[in-house]
């Protein structure tokens, strides 16, 4: 199976790729890198056809079967998880019902019936169809579902624990090619370990974007590297990636200084003797320079970004009290929470995933109510919040219009000058942010924030979606600020160092 793309670019005349082709064959495992905004998530979506590309092509051998991980599917919220899950087999379980009917129907002995229903049942026995409970529990273990509960309805699930159910239908459904983007970002350390095992071992194809380059060390095979326009293919895992891409480039900028050096000799000779005695030299040397293929000079567009969150004055007196907190939606997922937070601290909440985390910091900005117990701020705190949902109000807004609209009395020039100071490009800031990728998001998310002083940050899983250079950019920017962070991240590498103060709400201390 093989897929091709060429000459590829969108969103009016903003290249993402240019004069480009990558190819997927049978059993590759690939890791797309790239800078946010690099146009990782747009290859992913040309592959599955949600978006079409403005010339070139994407071509699939025919009957291949796609996989691709919409963390945003629409599910029956009444549904349970195990229904859902079962749904992966619903091929299989049509044969059934169609096998069970034709024995039903035979019971005079009809035997053109008979074989008919022996063949339906053969054909079940070949594809496991009687290890579908045991599949579904295999996974859902390794994705730490079964803690949720196989029974419990869609509509009582955090957003973790809904995209966790989500992959797992993905993985259990044996597509030819799997396109995953971010993966692991609802995942603890050890389902992320899981399921790096678990496409490391599969005998199909997939295409895999993820900021974890550990991750991509375990499971890739090849390297997919969105760079200046271009989609290099490396083989190899991402270590050797890395050190492939570093000889080439310094090897490349030599070539590079070369030919400008002989470029720049060849029109000095070139103009000194034009209309001298070595005319018709000088002539021959420009028809030599005409048809010379020029090396383009390698833009460096890595922009690092540079985050400060001003801050208001505060004391070191009691920022927070939580007392006996229930929180949830229709019922408590964390219940008898207690804790308190003074001015200054740096806090961060763990637990696994969908235990509730981020519905503690929703009900402690009061975007929903409490379930039971109480928590009190201390008069003088003044929020911001960072929120982990990429939503917006009206997705073709761009982040120019997105920040004036917030903040008036600001002229683009200052709105430009800040989302460059946060790493959006000038081009990005005039796109509408839902074609933006989830790191350019979170970054214009991260620019509304710093435009807020405040003395207290509230901030759910803000490393998502961003590259390694924004992350490290955060992570400075948390450390020095003079007020308080209670911040929620399965990130340890991000928070160790920096925090103070660790709430597991799995072991309520």
């Amino acid at each position: 199976m093989r897929n091709h793309v060429r000459n590829i670019h969108s969103f009016g005349d903003n290249y993402l790729f240019k004069d480009t082709a990558l190819s997927l064959n049978k059993g590759e495992h690939i890791g797309i890198v790239g800078q946010n905004g690099a146009g990782k998530s747009t290859l992913i979506k040309f592959c599955t056809g949600q978006l079409i590309p403005d010339c070139g092509r994407i071509v699939w051998q025919p009957n291949t079967k796609l996989g691709y991980l919409d963390q945003y599917a629409q599910i029956d919220k009444h549904t349970t998880m195990k229904v859902f899950l079962q749904s992966a087999f619903s091929e299989l379980y049509e044969i059934e019902k169609q096998m069970n009917e034709l024995y039903s129907q035979s019971v005079d002995g009809n035997k053109f019936k008979l074989n008919t229903a022996a063949k339906y049942q053969e054909e079940l026995e070949r594809n496991d169809f009687y290890l579908i409970d045991t599949k579904i529990e295999q996974v859902a273990t390794g994705l730490g579902l079964m803690a949720v509960g196989l029974d419990r309805p869609i509509e009582q699930m955090s957003g973790g624990q809904r995209a966790k159910v989500i992959l797992a239908k993905l993985l259990l459904e044996q597509s030819d090619v799997l396109l995953l983007d971010e993966p692991t970002n609802f995942l603890d350390r050890e389902h992320v370990i899981w399921l790096a095992e678990y496409l490391s071992g599969l005998q199909n194809a997939f295409m895999v974007v993820s900021h974890d380059y550990d991750f991509l060390e375990k499971i890739s095979t090849r390297i997919c590297d969105i760079d200046n326009e271009k989609i290099s293919k490396y083989f190899g895992s991402y270590s050797e990636f890395k050190r492939k891409k570093t000889l080439l480039r310094e090897d490349y900028i030599r070539q590079y200084a070369a030919q400008q050096k002989t470029i720049k000799k060849t029109e000095e000779f070139i103009r000194k003797n034009i209309a001298g005695r070595k005319s018709k030299m000088a002539r021959g040397r420009q028809k030599q320079l005409d048809r010379m293929e020029k090396m383009e000079a390698i833009e460096q567009k890595e922009i690092k970004p540079i985050f400060r969150f001003p801050t208001v004055p505060l004391t070191s007196t009691e920022h927070l009290r939580v007392q006996h907190l229930d929180v949830g939606y229709h019922y408590p997922v964390l219940s008898d929470v207690n804790f308190s937070i003074k001015g200054g601290e740096k806090v961060v909440i763990t637990g696994f995933n969908g235990i509730g985390k981020s519905t503690l910091l929703k009900t402690l900005i009061n975007q929903i109510p409490l379930l039971g117990g109480n928590f009190h701020f201390s008069e003088q705190v003044k929020i911001g919040y960072f929120e982990q949902d990429l939503s917006w109000t009206d997705t073709t807004r761009t982040p120019i219009q997105i920040v004036s609209d917030a903040y008036p009395s600001l002229v683009i020039k200052d709105i430009r000058k800040r989302l460059a100071g946060c790493g959006i490009s000038s081009k990005h800031a005039m796109q509408e942010i839902g074609t933006l990728s989830g790191g350019e998001q979170a970054k214009v998310k991260v620019c509304l924030l710093m435009l807020k002083p405040c003395n207290f940050l509230i901030m759910d899983e803000p490393t998502n979606h961003l590259d390694i250079l924004a992350k490290e950019a955060l992570k400075t920017a948390l450390s020095e600020f003079d007020g308080t962070v209670l911040l929620v991240s399965h990130e340890e590498v991000f928070y160790r160092g920096w925090t103070n103060k660790l709430i597991n709400v799995e072991k309520k201390k």
